[in-house]
């Protein structure tokens, strides 16, 4: 990522500090006054649906997560989503930022409000059709509504594809765990109303695990007790742990179905839960990964 330039930092410590003087008096603005709309976006699958509307000219910066396409890496980064700072975004001289439901912290979107920038938060909706109103929403809000409706349009036909694909299959749905692995100290297991759930869900398996809502520490009980088919992990989940051996040696999981037959799978973490434009294809990917993993 490219490092912001002085004359921007130094323009950015002088609005902070008229912020703190003035009580974030909301007049005060950021971005300069060519007419021309200047785009930050904080989350993956929002950043691939401003390049889906053929609006990255308009982009200035990016979140750590946007990683698709390649070239938005490219962009200067405001780093990662959930410790985002205020300095850091209003350096770039934004109109405008996207972000999702998990950017933050709080105070840091007020501040940025209250340096005279628009702020829009995008609900996560971990379903297609959450992906089909982030599309709209964001259409009318860089103002690429037709481009919008066309996508749209086009996913919708492919998304019936691709569910009338997997519907078809006959095969009993496999009881899938979902670990999330990405740091040694919290190994959680993911329950309902995540992600990870709804994508297993749309790929034909079931969630091996019921009862509660969100992740929570993975224990030998739980694992045990979900008896799951399968262990699915993302490609960076399974690269920190240490490979398959190191999952099958996490608490439990060796005594499972899938522990005890290596169905260990693992997909790239934006590709699978970032609910972004290329939701029906991820979800093609998983359903032939579970495949691959129950015929071996």
């Amino acid at each position: 990522m490219r490092s912001l330039t002085t004359p921007s930092r130094r323009r950015t410590l002088r609005q902070l500090a008229l912020l703190a003087t003035a009580g974030a008096l909301p007049g005060l603005h950021a971005a300069p006054a060519t007419g021309r709309q200047r785009l930050v976006s904080v989350g993956g699958g929002l950043t691939e649906i401003v390049y889906l509307l053929d609006a990255s000219a308009d982009l200035v910066g990016v979140d750590t997560t946007s990683l698709f396409p390649a070239v938005a890496q490219n962009l200067p980064s405001v780093g990662y989503a959930r410790t985002l700072s205020a300095e850091g975004i209003l350096a770039l001289s934004p109109t405008h930022l996207l972000a999702s439901e998990e950017a933050g912290p709080p105070t840091v979107l007020q501040q940025v409000r209250a340096a005279g920038i628009t702020v829009s938060v995008l609900a996560a909706n971990h379903r297609f059709e959450g992906l089909l109103d982030r599309i709209k929403r964001i259409g009318e809000i860089i103002g690429r509504a037709p481009q919008a409706a066309q996508h749209t349009q086009r996913l919708q036909r492919e998304w019936s594809s691709t569910t009338a694909t997997i519907a078809a299959r006959k095969r009993t749905a496999p009881k899938v765990l979902f670990v999330l692995a990405h740091a040694p100290n919290q190994i959680m297991v993911s329950g309902s109303n995540t992600g990870a759930d709804a994508m297993i869900t749309y790929a034909g398996g079931k969630n091996a695990i019921t009862g509660f809502e969100g992740y929570k520490p993975l224990t030998p009980e739980a694992a045990i007790a979900a008896q799951p088919d399968l262990i699915l992990l993302t490609d960076q989940g399974l690269t920190a742990s240490g490979g398959i051996d190191s999952v099958l040696r996490l608490p439990g999981l060796v005594s499972t179905p899938a522990g005890q037959a290596r169905r260990v799978i693992a997909q790239d973490a934006v590709f699978m839960l970032g609910f972004g434009p290329r939701l029906p294809a991820a979800v093609r990917a998983l359903d032939a990964a579970f495949n691959k993993a129950l015929s071996a």
